[in-house]
This record gives structure tokens, C-alpha cells and sequence, in this order.
């Protein structure tokens, strides 16, 4: 699923022949969209103040949730589909329930715009950004921030869960990407590998690796485990504005400025996935997940760009980047989620 400044949530069916559902209801600019789960929910964030739920068939029904009464920066799913986050211009944080189609709870303590707002794997923490320099922990069940991290020197667009939710990472306006671990406090690396400021950022399945989408146009991907950056990948002529890995971390898209949404192929793993994925879940769930500070650096690490690393164009690979239009179904909104 993609979103857009044309006002257009976008469905992709990419088994067989390519398809498009277009999405219309949003009266101004799509900012966020997020899957549920189980995959029988779409929510989308606005420029027009709402954040809709959708169902993603031809029928094309969809609630509309407002409260917010600024632009709507990010949506995200709790873990069980049962809740909402969203983020917006009118420096709140609300929770919304999926089911009931209404407003929880709104968390206030961001002076000025807030950018993102993740839930945490098990949904008993919440994480936000804003332009206040600051990213705040929020507990779900007192509904109060219980930890606070100050960025001196610029702001996040993007902040990020690891896959086993002991640490955050974001992504900085000041070109850097930063991982905290969440229970010591502590910095625990930093990477100045771009040119211009951090769009978005996602890990690996694995807990390995980090992908990350900047202004400069580029997606990086960096080796959580050998503090190296490892790929620098061209593709988007312009600023590269998100990016997302495939539950299974075969594939990852990323959207850019140039209007395109671009699908690749992950290689850079010699081990197999399912071999990675079997591996990390045993580690996280049957023994406690080992301490941050045992696989990443006692210090914050700062990268200094010593470490070479592979740049790849698709342009010198495949012949046709640009692949051709799928068909396109228009989808208009039409009656309201029944409960």
C-alpha cells in the first residue's frame, strides 16, 4: 500500500498481472498509511485532519476518525489490531480503537509539531518524535511519558521499534540515525552516512540490519552487528521519503518525490531467511532476548565513513526500471465500516 500527495491511497497487487486499487476519500494530501496485522485493515493519515480506516476491497468502505485539528503526520497499528496511533501538526498523540471506530486517549507533551508515533511490538509502550528535538516514551496503560530523549542537535522525522522492542531508532533531520536502547538510556550507535536529512528508517526481520531513506536521494543499508554501512542504493531521482521491509525481509519498497514506488530484492544475507527468522524467534521467545549491550557497542559510536561500502544502481542492472502501468481500478468511498 502506498500514499501520496495526489489525495490517493493506492492498493498493489503484484502476484501474476499487476494490479492498482485506487483509493479515493482524503480531501487533502495522504501522509501515512499502515496495514493491520492480519492484514484486513488499512488505516491512512491526512493534511485533512482525519486518519481513516479502510477495508482494502473494491467496495471501498471506510470510517473516517477525526479529532485531530492540524495535519495528521503518522498511523500505526497496535500489535493485535485492536488500536491506532496517530501523530499530528496539533502536537498530540491520540489512540484510536479500531473496533468502536472512536478516540481512547490523547497523550500531550511535544511543544511543537510531532512527526511519528509507533506502537512498541507488544503495544505496552508507545514512541513518538517531534520538532521539539525530543523523543518520548509513553506508557499505554497510565497514559503518561515515562522517559524522554533530547536530540541537541536537530530533530527526528521517524522513529522505530526493533523487531524485539528493546531499542528505537531514528532517523535525523541533521543526516544522522541514532539507536537508544530503551531500558538503560543509553546511546547506543550513531551513523552520519548521508547527505541531508533522514526520512525513514526499517529493520531487518533479522534485528540485524537497518534500512534507511534520506533527502540525498539515497537508501543505505547498515550491519547492525559490524557498525558498517554495507549498501548505498540509487534508484529515486530526488529526495527518497520512506521505506519499508517485507515481514519476511526478502523485499523492501521505497517511495520517493519522483513519484515512483520501487520494489527490490534483499541479497545482502548469505544466510537463509527462514533460517534467520527460526533463529530470532527462538531467541526472543523461549530464552529472554540478550541485553543491547552484549552484540552492539558499550559507547556511542560515530561512523566516520572508514568502512567502503557497495554502491549499486539499478540502472546498470535492468534494462527498464520503469515498469509498465499497471490497470488501474478506481475505488471511491463509499458506506462506513461495519463493526
Amino acid at each position: 500500500a502506498t500514499c501520496s500527495v495526489d489525495r490517493f491511497l493506492i492498493l498493489w497487487k503484484l502476484k501474476n498481472q499487476c494490479k492498482a486499487y485506487r483509493f479515493a476519500g482524503h480531501a487533502e494530501a495522504v501522509t501515512s498509511v499502515d496495514f493491520s496485522p492480519d492484514g484486513q485493515v488499512l488505516a491512512s493519515a491526512s493534511q485533512d485532519h482525519t486518519v481513516r480506516l479502510w477495508i482494502p476491497c473494491v467496495h471501498g468502505e471506510s470510517s473516517v476518525l477525526k479529532g485531530h485539528t492540524a495535519s495528521v503526520r503518522s498511523v500505526n497499528f497496535s500489535h493485535d489490531g485492536y488500536s491506532v496511533v496517530s501523530a499530528s501538526n496539533d502536537r498530540s498523540i491520540k489512540i484510536w480503537s479500531v473496533c468502536y471506530q472512536r478516540l481512547l486517549f490523547t497523550l500531550f507533551q511535544h511543544t511543537r509539531w510531532v512527526r511519528c508515533a509507533k506502537f512498541s511490538p507488544d503495544g505496552r509502550i508507545i514512541v513518538s518524535c517531534g520538532e521539539d528535538n525530543s523523543i518520548n516514551i509513553w506508557d499505554t496503560r497510565s497514559k503518561t511519558c515515562v522517559n524522554s530523549f533530547s536530540d541537541c542537535e536537530g530533530y527526528a522525522n521517524f522513529v522505530a521499534f526493533n523487531p524485539s522492542g528493546t531499542c528505537i531508532a531514528s532517523a535525523g533531520s541533521n543526516h544522522s540515525v541514532k539507536l537508544w536502547d530503551i531500558r538503560t538510556n543509553k546511546l547506543l550507535q550513531h551513523f552520519k552516512v548521508h547527505r541531508a536529512g533522514v526520512n525513514c528508517i526499517s529493520f531487518h526481520p533479522s534485528d540485524n540490519y537497518l534500512i534507511t531513506a534520506s533527502s540525498d536521494g539515497t537508501l543505505k543499508i547498515l550491519d547492525l552487528l559490524e557498525e558498517r554501512l554495507i549498501y548505498t542504493l540509487h534508484g529515486h531521482q530526488g529526495p527518497v521519503l520512506c521505506v519499508a521491509f517485507s515481514k519476511s525481509g526478502e523485499n523492501f519498497a521505497s517511495g520517493g518525490a519522483d513519484a515512483q514506488a520501487l520494489l527490490w530484492k534483499t541479497n545482502f544475507d548469505t544466510l537463509d531467511y527462514k533460517d534467520v527468522l527460526r533463529h530470532n524467534l527462538r531467541r526472543t521467545h523461549i530464552d529472554e532476548p540478550p541485553h543491547l549491550l552484549d552484540i552492539y557497542p558499550r559507547s556511542p559510536h560515530l561512523h566516520d565513513g572508514k568502512f567502503e561500502s557497495v554502491e549499486v544502481n539499478p540502472s546498470f542492472d535492468v534494462p527498464d526500471t520503469l515498469t509498465p502501468d499497471p490497470i488501474v481500478i478506481e475505488i471511491r468511498a463509499s458506506s462506513t465500516i461495519s463493526t
